[in-house]
Protein backbone atom coordinates (compact mmCIF):
# COMPACT_ATOMS: atom_id res chain seq x y z
CA UNK A 1 0.00 0.00 0.00
CA UNK A 2 2.83 2.26 -0.17
CA UNK A 3 2.41 3.50 -3.75
CA UNK A 4 -1.25 4.81 -2.68
CA UNK A 5 -0.60 8.24 -1.62
CA UNK A 6 -4.16 10.22 -0.24
CA UNK A 7 -4.56 13.79 -2.34
CA UNK A 8 -2.89 16.81 -0.65
CA UNK A 9 -5.40 19.37 0.39
CA UNK A 10 -4.30 23.57 -1.35
CA UNK A 11 -5.57 26.23 0.44
CA UNK A 12 -4.28 29.04 -1.60
CA UNK A 13 -0.73 28.90 -2.17
CA UNK A 14 -0.47 26.49 1.02
CA UNK A 15 -0.19 22.61 0.21
CA UNK A 16 -0.85 20.37 3.02
CA UNK A 17 0.55 16.99 2.69
CA UNK A 18 -2.05 15.22 4.40
CA UNK A 19 -4.83 16.78 3.92
CA UNK A 20 -6.58 16.56 8.25
CA UNK A 21 -6.98 19.65 10.37
CA UNK A 22 -6.72 19.42 13.68
CA UNK A 23 -9.89 21.04 15.19
CA UNK A 24 -8.76 24.10 17.28
CA UNK A 25 -10.06 22.39 20.78
CA UNK A 26 -10.36 25.64 23.03
CA UNK A 27 -10.22 26.70 26.66
CA UNK A 28 -6.74 24.69 27.10
CA UNK A 29 -6.99 21.31 24.78
CA UNK A 30 -5.05 22.61 21.88
CA UNK A 31 -2.42 24.73 22.72
CA UNK A 32 1.39 24.81 21.17
CA UNK A 33 1.80 21.30 22.24
CA UNK A 34 -0.94 19.93 20.28
CA UNK A 35 -1.00 21.88 17.32
CA UNK A 36 3.00 21.32 16.59
CA UNK A 37 2.56 17.97 16.80
CA UNK A 38 -0.11 17.41 13.74
CA UNK A 39 1.75 20.29 11.99
CA UNK A 40 5.29 17.85 12.35
CA UNK A 41 3.22 15.20 10.66
CA UNK A 42 1.76 17.10 7.97
CA UNK A 43 -1.68 18.11 9.00
CA UNK A 44 -2.63 21.53 9.89
CA UNK A 45 -2.25 22.05 14.10
CA UNK A 46 -4.51 24.26 14.91
CA UNK A 47 -4.63 26.55 18.58
CA UNK A 48 -7.85 27.07 20.33
CA UNK A 49 -8.37 30.57 21.50
CA UNK A 50 -11.53 31.26 23.46
CA UNK A 51 -10.31 31.06 27.37
CA UNK A 52 -6.51 30.77 26.70
CA UNK A 53 -6.00 33.41 29.10
CA UNK A 54 -7.64 31.50 32.08
CA UNK A 55 -4.05 29.60 32.02
CA UNK A 56 -2.36 33.01 32.66
CA UNK A 57 -2.23 33.54 36.85
CA UNK A 58 -3.82 37.17 36.63
CA UNK A 59 -6.36 35.77 34.20
CA UNK A 60 -9.12 37.49 37.35
CA UNK A 61 -7.72 40.42 37.60
CA UNK A 62 -7.35 41.22 33.96
CA UNK A 63 -8.55 38.23 31.42
CA UNK A 64 -8.38 40.29 27.90
CA UNK A 65 -4.63 41.18 28.50
CA UNK A 66 -4.19 37.25 29.40
CA UNK A 67 -5.93 36.13 26.77
CA UNK A 68 -3.81 38.46 24.34
CA UNK A 69 -0.44 37.42 26.24
CA UNK A 70 -0.99 33.56 26.03
CA UNK A 71 -1.83 33.92 22.42
CA UNK A 72 1.11 35.05 21.49
CA UNK A 73 2.81 32.89 23.53
CA UNK A 74 1.22 29.73 22.38
CA UNK A 75 1.80 30.59 18.67
CA UNK A 76 5.73 31.73 19.31
CA UNK A 77 5.96 28.57 20.91
CA UNK A 78 4.62 26.61 18.09
CA UNK A 79 6.56 28.00 16.13
CA UNK A 80 9.35 26.63 18.14
CA UNK A 81 8.33 23.55 17.99
CA UNK A 82 7.59 23.02 14.33
CA UNK A 83 8.01 24.59 10.81
CA UNK A 84 4.40 22.81 9.65
CA UNK A 85 1.32 24.73 9.28
CA UNK A 86 -0.06 26.40 11.99
CA UNK A 87 -3.41 28.46 12.54
CA UNK A 88 -5.83 29.67 15.01
CA UNK A 89 -9.69 28.81 15.82
CA UNK A 90 -11.01 31.95 16.86
CA UNK A 91 -14.99 32.40 17.49
CA UNK A 92 -16.79 35.28 16.29
CA UNK A 93 -18.69 35.33 19.32
CA UNK A 94 -15.83 36.50 21.42
CA UNK A 95 -16.00 39.67 22.80
CA UNK A 96 -11.99 40.50 21.67
CA UNK A 97 -12.31 38.53 18.58
CA UNK A 98 -11.08 41.03 16.81
CA UNK A 99 -8.10 41.79 18.78
CA UNK A 100 -7.24 38.42 19.03
CA UNK A 101 -7.56 37.97 15.27
CA UNK A 102 -5.16 40.65 14.39
CA UNK A 103 -3.08 38.96 17.38
CA UNK A 104 -2.34 35.69 14.96
CA UNK A 105 -2.02 37.39 12.14
CA UNK A 106 0.59 39.60 13.28
CA UNK A 107 2.20 36.80 15.45
CA UNK A 108 2.45 34.56 11.77
CA UNK A 109 -0.16 31.92 11.85
CA UNK A 110 -1.11 30.57 8.51
CA UNK A 111 -5.03 30.54 8.87
CA UNK A 112 -7.47 31.69 11.29
CA UNK A 113 -10.84 29.68 11.07
CA UNK A 114 -13.81 31.44 12.51
CA UNK A 115 -16.75 30.02 13.88
CA UNK A 116 -19.51 30.60 16.01
CA UNK A 117 -21.51 33.23 13.99
CA UNK A 118 -21.08 34.18 10.26
CA UNK A 119 -17.86 36.45 9.76
CA UNK A 120 -19.55 39.19 7.71
CA UNK A 121 -17.57 42.05 8.65
CA UNK A 122 -14.81 40.80 9.28
CA UNK A 123 -12.65 41.62 6.27
CA UNK A 124 -13.32 45.56 7.30
CA UNK A 125 -11.34 45.17 10.52
CA UNK A 126 -8.08 44.76 8.18
CA UNK A 127 -9.03 47.18 5.38
CA UNK A 128 -7.61 48.73 3.37
CA UNK A 129 -3.93 48.61 4.15
CA UNK A 130 -3.84 45.10 5.10
CA UNK A 131 -6.50 43.69 3.01
CA UNK A 132 -3.97 41.68 0.25
CA UNK A 133 -1.87 40.60 3.36
CA UNK A 134 -4.64 39.25 5.36
CA UNK A 135 -7.61 37.97 3.56
CA UNK A 136 -6.52 34.68 2.50
CA UNK A 137 -5.79 33.34 5.91
CA UNK A 138 -9.25 33.60 6.91
CA UNK A 139 -11.41 30.31 6.51
CA UNK A 140 -15.15 30.17 7.57
CA UNK A 141 -16.81 27.61 9.48
CA UNK A 142 -20.66 26.96 8.36
CA UNK A 143 -23.22 24.80 8.95
CA UNK A 144 -25.38 25.21 6.12
CA UNK A 145 -25.25 26.23 2.69
CA UNK A 146 -27.71 29.39 2.96
CA UNK A 147 -25.04 30.58 5.48
CA UNK A 148 -22.28 30.31 3.18
CA UNK A 149 -23.96 31.89 -0.03
CA UNK A 150 -24.87 34.70 2.25
CA UNK A 151 -21.52 35.10 3.49
CA UNK A 152 -19.99 34.90 0.24
CA UNK A 153 -22.76 37.01 -1.23
CA UNK A 154 -21.61 39.49 1.10
CA UNK A 155 -17.86 39.29 1.04
CA UNK A 156 -18.14 39.38 -3.16
CA UNK A 157 -20.64 42.51 -2.84
CA UNK A 158 -18.31 44.75 -0.09
CA UNK A 159 -15.12 43.05 -1.23
CA UNK A 160 -14.76 41.45 -4.89
CA UNK A 161 -13.25 38.51 -2.78
CA UNK A 162 -14.02 34.97 -2.05
CA UNK A 163 -11.90 32.66 0.41
CA UNK A 164 -9.59 30.22 -0.35
CA UNK A 165 -11.59 27.25 1.75
CA UNK A 166 -14.42 26.85 3.72
CA UNK A 167 -15.07 24.20 6.80
CA UNK A 168 -18.11 22.05 6.87
CA UNK A 169 -19.06 21.28 10.13
CA UNK A 170 -21.98 18.55 10.69
CA UNK A 171 -24.66 18.06 13.31
CA UNK A 172 -21.91 14.87 15.07
CA UNK A 173 -18.80 17.59 16.02
CA UNK A 174 -18.24 18.23 19.77
CA UNK A 175 -18.47 21.44 21.70
CA UNK A 176 -20.99 24.12 21.05
CA UNK A 177 -22.88 23.65 17.77
CA UNK A 178 -24.53 25.18 14.65
CA UNK A 179 -27.48 23.57 14.95
CA UNK A 180 -30.96 23.86 16.63
CA UNK A 181 -31.45 20.52 19.30
CA UNK A 182 -34.31 19.77 16.27
CA UNK A 183 -32.04 19.52 13.70
CA UNK A 184 -29.24 17.49 15.36
CA UNK A 185 -30.41 13.87 14.52
CA UNK A 186 -32.72 15.45 11.44
CA UNK A 187 -31.50 13.38 8.55
CA UNK A 188 -31.66 16.18 6.40
CA UNK A 189 -28.98 17.99 8.42
CA UNK A 190 -25.81 15.06 8.03
CA UNK A 191 -22.62 16.03 6.89
CA UNK A 192 -22.61 14.38 3.45
CA UNK A 193 -26.04 16.03 3.11
CA UNK A 194 -24.66 19.49 4.05
CA UNK A 195 -21.37 18.42 2.38
CA UNK A 196 -23.12 18.29 -1.32
CA UNK A 197 -25.40 21.68 -0.70
CA UNK A 198 -22.12 23.84 -0.06
CA UNK A 199 -20.37 22.31 -2.98
CA UNK A 200 -23.38 23.59 -5.36
CA UNK A 201 -23.51 26.92 -3.36
CA UNK A 202 -19.93 27.04 -4.39
CA UNK A 203 -19.82 26.35 -8.00
CA UNK A 204 -20.71 30.02 -9.72
CA UNK A 205 -18.09 31.74 -6.52
CA UNK A 206 -15.67 29.10 -8.16
CA UNK A 207 -16.58 30.08 -11.59
CA UNK A 208 -16.39 34.05 -11.30
CA UNK A 209 -13.37 34.30 -9.56
CA UNK A 210 -11.89 31.22 -11.34
CA UNK A 211 -10.50 29.91 -8.34
CA UNK A 212 -10.71 26.74 -6.26
CA UNK A 213 -12.32 27.25 -3.07
CA UNK A 214 -11.31 23.91 -1.20
CA UNK A 215 -13.89 22.33 1.20
CA UNK A 216 -13.03 20.41 4.60
CA UNK A 217 -15.37 18.03 6.03
CA UNK A 218 -15.98 18.27 10.01
CA UNK A 219 -17.87 16.62 12.54
CA UNK A 220 -17.77 13.11 13.77
CA UNK A 221 -15.10 12.04 11.47
CA UNK A 222 -13.23 9.32 13.49
CA UNK A 223 -11.49 6.26 10.84
CA UNK A 224 -9.49 6.50 7.98
CA UNK A 225 -12.41 5.21 5.76
CA UNK A 226 -14.73 7.83 7.23
CA UNK A 227 -11.64 10.28 5.45
CA UNK A 228 -11.84 8.39 2.55
CA UNK A 229 -15.81 8.85 2.01
CA UNK A 230 -15.73 12.55 2.51
CA UNK A 231 -12.82 12.74 -0.09
CA UNK A 232 -14.90 10.43 -2.35
CA UNK A 233 -18.34 12.51 -1.78
CA UNK A 234 -16.59 16.01 -3.13
CA UNK A 235 -14.57 17.22 0.40
CA UNK A 236 -10.62 17.94 -0.18
CA UNK A 237 -9.83 17.66 3.52
CA UNK A 238 -11.11 16.89 6.85
CA UNK A 239 -10.93 18.82 10.23
CA UNK A 240 -10.84 16.08 13.03
CA UNK A 241 -11.11 17.13 16.80
CA UNK A 242 -12.04 14.10 19.26
CA UNK A 243 -9.36 11.84 18.02
CA UNK A 244 -6.55 14.24 18.53
CA UNK A 245 -7.95 14.10 22.81
CA UNK A 246 -6.47 11.13 23.39
CA UNK A 247 -2.71 11.92 22.24
CA UNK A 248 -0.06 12.54 24.17
CA UNK A 249 0.51 15.78 22.67
CA UNK A 250 -3.08 17.17 23.75
CA UNK A 251 -2.16 20.30 25.83
CA UNK A 252 -5.39 18.74 28.13
CA UNK A 253 -4.63 16.71 31.43
CA UNK A 254 -4.46 12.92 31.64
CA UNK A 255 -7.67 12.96 33.49
CA UNK A 256 -9.41 15.02 30.32
CA UNK A 257 -8.19 12.26 28.08
CA UNK A 258 -9.35 9.71 30.70
CA UNK A 259 -12.88 11.19 30.39
CA UNK A 260 -12.65 10.51 26.44
CA UNK A 261 -11.19 6.32 26.68
CA UNK A 262 -13.72 5.65 29.50
CA UNK A 263 -16.58 7.08 28.03
CA UNK A 264 -19.24 4.81 26.75
CA UNK A 265 -22.24 6.05 24.11
CA UNK A 266 -24.71 6.62 26.78
CA UNK A 267 -22.32 9.56 27.84
CA UNK A 268 -22.29 11.29 25.16
CA UNK A 269 -25.44 14.12 25.30
CA UNK A 270 -26.50 17.39 24.07
CA UNK A 271 -26.54 19.90 26.24
CA UNK A 272 -28.15 23.48 26.71
CA UNK A 273 -25.03 25.87 26.61
CA UNK A 274 -25.53 28.62 29.13
CA UNK A 275 -24.55 30.95 26.02
CA UNK A 276 -27.83 30.05 24.18
CA UNK A 277 -26.29 26.81 21.67
CA UNK A 278 -26.85 23.48 22.14
CA UNK A 279 -23.01 21.32 22.60
CA UNK A 280 -22.19 17.58 22.74
CA UNK A 281 -20.42 16.92 25.89
CA UNK A 282 -19.64 14.00 28.26
CA UNK A 283 -21.80 13.07 31.42
CA UNK A 284 -20.86 13.54 34.48
CA UNK A 285 -21.85 14.76 37.99
CA UNK A 286 -21.31 18.16 36.98
CA UNK A 287 -23.82 18.11 34.32
CA UNK A 288 -26.35 16.00 36.40
CA UNK A 289 -26.74 19.13 39.08
CA UNK A 290 -27.16 21.86 36.30
CA UNK A 291 -30.02 19.54 34.34
CA UNK A 292 -31.51 18.74 38.10
CA UNK A 293 -31.46 23.27 38.27
CA UNK A 294 -28.48 23.17 40.58
CA UNK A 295 -26.63 26.56 40.28
CA UNK A 296 -22.57 26.46 40.19
CA UNK A 297 -22.04 29.89 41.68
CA UNK A 298 -19.38 32.26 40.23
CA UNK A 299 -17.85 35.85 39.72
CA UNK A 300 -16.96 36.84 35.92
CA UNK A 301 -13.85 38.46 36.11
CA UNK A 302 -14.81 39.80 32.00
CA UNK A 303 -17.88 38.95 29.56
CA UNK A 304 -15.40 37.01 27.45
CA UNK A 305 -18.58 35.78 24.84
CA UNK A 306 -20.82 38.69 23.52
CA UNK A 307 -24.26 36.07 24.07
CA UNK A 308 -23.48 35.08 27.86
CA UNK A 309 -26.28 36.21 29.95
CA UNK A 310 -23.52 35.66 32.88
CA UNK A 311 -25.70 37.46 35.67
CA UNK A 312 -28.37 34.76 35.05
CA UNK A 313 -26.31 31.93 33.78
CA UNK A 314 -26.59 28.48 36.27
CA UNK A 315 -22.77 28.49 35.51
CA UNK A 316 -19.67 30.05 33.96
CA UNK A 317 -19.15 27.58 31.02
CA UNK A 318 -15.35 28.72 30.75
CA UNK A 319 -14.81 28.34 34.12
CA UNK A 320 -16.33 24.91 33.80
CA UNK A 321 -13.80 24.13 31.06
CA UNK A 322 -11.05 25.05 32.48
CA UNK A 323 -11.58 22.78 35.41
CA UNK A 324 -12.44 19.79 32.91
CA UNK A 325 -8.76 20.35 30.82
CA UNK A 326 -7.25 20.34 34.75
CA UNK A 327 -8.67 17.17 35.56
CA UNK A 328 -10.83 18.82 37.72
CA UNK A 329 -14.08 17.08 36.57
CA UNK A 330 -15.80 18.09 40.01
CA UNK A 331 -16.30 21.57 38.81
CA UNK A 332 -16.52 21.08 35.15
CA UNK A 333 -17.16 18.72 32.00
CA UNK A 334 -15.91 17.78 28.82
CA UNK A 335 -17.01 18.73 25.56
CA UNK A 336 -16.41 15.64 22.64
CA UNK A 337 -17.71 14.79 19.34
CA UNK A 338 -20.41 12.17 18.65
CA UNK A 339 -17.68 9.13 18.38
CA UNK A 340 -15.74 9.86 21.47
CA UNK A 341 -16.64 6.89 23.25
CA UNK A 342 -15.06 4.63 20.28
CA UNK A 343 -11.65 6.11 21.51
CA UNK A 344 -10.04 3.32 23.72
CA UNK A 345 -6.80 4.66 24.16
CA UNK A 346 -4.21 7.19 24.30
CA UNK A 347 -1.42 7.34 21.39
CA UNK A 348 0.93 9.66 19.91
CA UNK A 349 0.38 12.31 17.13
CA UNK A 350 2.09 10.16 15.24
CA UNK A 351 0.68 6.83 15.77
CA UNK A 352 -2.78 8.29 15.13
CA UNK A 353 -2.13 9.88 11.90
CA UNK A 354 -0.18 6.40 10.63
CA UNK A 355 -3.33 4.80 11.82
CA UNK A 356 -5.46 7.11 9.71
CA UNK A 357 -3.49 7.06 6.49
CA UNK A 358 -3.11 3.41 6.80
CA UNK A 359 -7.24 3.04 6.86
CA UNK A 360 -7.71 5.37 4.14
CA UNK A 361 -4.97 2.98 1.82
CA UNK A 362 -7.19 -0.45 3.39
CA UNK A 363 -10.59 1.72 2.09
CA UNK A 364 -9.25 3.27 -1.48
CA UNK A 365 -8.26 -0.56 -2.16
CA UNK A 366 -11.63 -1.88 -1.04
CA UNK A 367 -13.41 0.62 -3.01
CA UNK A 368 -11.12 -0.05 -6.56
CA UNK A 369 -11.72 -3.91 -6.17
CA UNK A 370 -15.67 -3.50 -5.73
Amino acid sequence: MDNINIPSLKIGEIEVKVPIIQGGMSVGISLSGLASAVANEGGIGVIGTAGIGMLEPDYIKNLKKANHRALRKEIKLAREKSDGIIGANIMLALTDFDELTLIALEEGVDLIFVGAGLPLRILKKFLPNKFKEYSNKIVPIVSSARATKILFQHWVNEHNFVPDAIVVEGPLAGGHLGFKIEQIKNPDFTLEKLLGEVISVLKPFEKQFNKHISVIAAGGIFTGADIHKFLKLGANGVQMASRFVATHECDASIKFKETYVKSKKEDIVIIESPVGLPGRAIKNQFLEDVTDGYRKPFTCPWKCLKTCEFKVAPYCIALALINAKKGIHDEGFSFAGANAYRIDKIISVKELIDTLLDEYKTEYLINKIN
